[in-house]
């Protein structure tokens, strides 16, 4: 993965803080997702499938048992 570094596009969620940066960064790759601590940009990166990161953020919007979503 220290490969990855350089000319990736880590993009930065839209609901960072912007007071102290707590936030994750991701990554697309063909048929993977990184997914990094913006404070710690040099930190190796944890690895999903594609399938895996699909299903997770499927389930992250999902209505809750009150029929709200989770965001």
């Amino acid at each position: 993965m220290a490969g990855d570094r350089g000319a990736v596009v880590w993009r930065k969620s839209s609901y960072s803080n912007t007071t102290d940066q707590n936030c994750c960064e991701v990554a697309v790759f063909p048929g993977a997702v990184r997914v990094r601590d913006s404070k710690r940009p040099d930190s190796t990166p944890v690895s999903f499938t594609a399938d895996a990161w699909c299903a997770a953020i499927a389930l992250f919007l999902a209505p809750d048992a009150t029929g709200r979503g989770h965001v």
